[in-house]
């Protein structure tokens, strides 16, 4: 009898489905403001992709090389970018469309503060809300494949491999 191997699309889906549980328990108890709240989704993300190469040498016997650990765990980490993306365009969106407005009004602080005068914070305001979705899509893009990297990496160091098959494995 085979054993039952998950792919990294399913792991993808639990810790994306997880991400998106913490996101929305955050967004209702109002402390997205808090860093360290928001921090713990980048940990998260890392323990998810991590467990994602552990189990996967431990679904193979340990019959894995660090690269094919390292294959499984990014690919497991591109499923949960892509699913996190959309899950940010459907939350900004129609989720809490008012993100758009608290962000530009931190912004308008913080550039208030510096020498700009109204026409060139108002200027990059409007900037910034034509093009709030695409940057945001795209820093988190960027954020969680680097993440999913610097986990790859780690889950494929701590994953226990002893390759049994292989093009340098002596026979006989």
């Amino acid at each position: 009898m085979d054993k039952k191997i998950t792919s990294s699309a399913v792991k993808g889906v639990i810790i994306s489905l997880i991400l998106i549980v913490f996101s929305l328990i955050i967004q209702f108890l109002n402390l997205s403001k808090n860093r360290g709240f928001s921090s713990i989704q980048f940990i998260i993300l890392m323990a998810g992709i991590i467990w994602s190469a552990v189990s996967f040498s431990k679904q193979m016997n340990g019959n894995v090389t660090f690269g094919s650990l390292f294959t499984h765990a990014f690919k497991t980490a591109a499923a949960v970018t892509a699913i996190m993306v959309v899950y940010a365009i459907i939350s900004i969106k129609f989720i809490s469309p008012e993100t758009i407005d608290l962000a530009l009004q931190e912004a308008r602080a913080g550039m208030e503060g510096k020498n700009m005068s109204d026409d060139q914070i108002d200027q990059a305001l409007a900037f910034t809300r034509k093009f709030f979705i695409p940057l945001t899509a795209g820093g988190l893009l960027l954020s969680f494949l680097i993440m999913g990297v610097i986990g790859s990496v780690i889950g494929a160091a701590v994953s226990k491999k002893n390759p049994q098959q292989g093009p340098f494995v002596q026979q006989g």
